[in-house]
């Protein structure tokens, strides 16, 4: 079984690649930022990577994930995503603190456990913030929203949420932001970066701005 510190790696290079991509390389800079360690660091784990097939690494230029590389990182999303369900479903935690929680036990519970929990709650697809769960085949069903920064006016659900702090979170769930959840954009002003929000069950309209925005994912309603 891999080691705690390749999985991180490995999901997080996984992570960095999905937000952006139409990038083929994760900047080593990239992902010593994500991990928050020295780029040092990042430099020697990734040589090492590299020469256990799990990554492509070229110099000055970034990286990337080889099949196996992928399958490992989308296997331990896998167990992250359903720990993540298990606590909000079954534990009754809140949604914004079971992050840490998750990050420790993804390596710790055995496949027999996270099938287990699997099962016990009718195969998921979906964990508590939108974000899809891999299959135990490591396939990533596909993502068709869009970040709501890019979004034009019109009606759309909430999809997922891409940012873990537990104070946004709290502060998306005292907003009516869950996923699952419809509104309408009626403005995207890309000069002041406010958006203006009508979400259903609350009165007044909704202003954020887009460093929020681009943390909150929407699909066009009824798609």
């Amino acid at each position: 079984m891999p080691s705690p510190t390749t999985e991180n790696y490995l999901k997080a290079i996984y992570a960095l690649s999905e937000r952006r991509p139409a990038t083929p390389l994760v900047r080593l800079g990239e992902l010593a930022s994500e991990l928050q360690v020295t780029p040092g660091t990042v430099t020697t784990m990734i040589r090492s990577l590299a020469t256990r097939g799990l990554v492509v690494y070229e110099a000055r230029k970034g990286v990337k994930l080889t099949e196996e590389g992928r399958v490992q990182a989308l296997n331990v999303l896998r167990r992250h995503r359903l720990i993540e369900l298990f606590l909000v479903r079954i534990m009754k935690m809140d949604w914004s603190e079971v992050h840490e929680d998750a990050e420790a036990l993804e390596h710790a519970v055995s496949d027999r456990l996270i099938e287990r929990m699997d099962a016990m709650m009718g195969r998921p697809t979906h964990d508590p913030h939108g974000d899809p769960i891999p299959t135990r085949a490591a396939e990533m069903p596909e993502n068709r929203s869009q970040p709501l920064c890019d979004a034009v006016p019109g009606a759309y659900r909430v999809d997922r949420v891409n940012d873990q702090d537990p104070a946004f979170l709290e502060w998306m769930a005292e907003s009516g932001l869950r996923p699952g959840q419809s509104l309408v954009l009626d403005e995207n002003d890309t000069r002041s970066g406010v958006l203006l929000l009508r979400i259903t069950g609350r009165e007044a309209p909704l202003p954020i701005g887009v460093n929020i925005a681009r943390h909150i994912r929407v699909e066009a309603d009824g798609a």
